[in-house]
């Protein structure tokens, strides 16, 4: 029992050094090296589910909602998307700022929607450890 306890308490422990009150925008200094397109995401699950969905007996109409929510499978892994941006074109720019892959311009990101979750994070955060909060946007 005493080893139980003694390993709860380092697990706690280890928790509670892996989160910090502190919240601020990550500073990401990009690879000097542009990686390959297909590396960007893992579709690896959605492509499952889709080919389960092809090979039922749904409608048709059923089959192409549940493809769409397949997508929701994919795992974007974002630093490598970060290094891509910085080796992309100006237009791929473009399109992965509107896709919100990336976040260059905040006032445009809120502008969009993007920042206001992260907005309202702040004021819950604000309001529970600092009792007041003045939302940014």
């Amino acid at each position: 029992m005493e080893k139980q306890s003694l390993l709860f308490e380092n697990a706690v422990a280890a928790t509670e050094q892996k989160y910090t009150p502190k919240v601020g925008a990550p500073i990401y200094e990009p690879s000097h090296e542009r990686p390959h397109v297909e590396v960007l995401c893992d579709t690896t699950k959605t492509k499952k589910l889709i080919r389960e969905i092809d090979g039922s007996s749904l409608p048709e109409g059923e089959k192409a909602f549940l493809r769409a929510a397949a997508w929701r499978h994919a795992v974007f892994h974002y630093e490598r998307v970060a290094d891509y941006y910085a080796h992309a074109t100006p237009e791929m720019q473009r399109f992965m700022e509107q896709s919100a892959l990336v976040i260059i311009d905040f006032d445009s990101a809120i502008e969009r929607g993007f920042v206001r979750l992260c907005d309202e994070i702040r004021t819950q955060y604000l309001e529970e450890y600092n009792g007041d909060a003045e939302p940014t946007s």
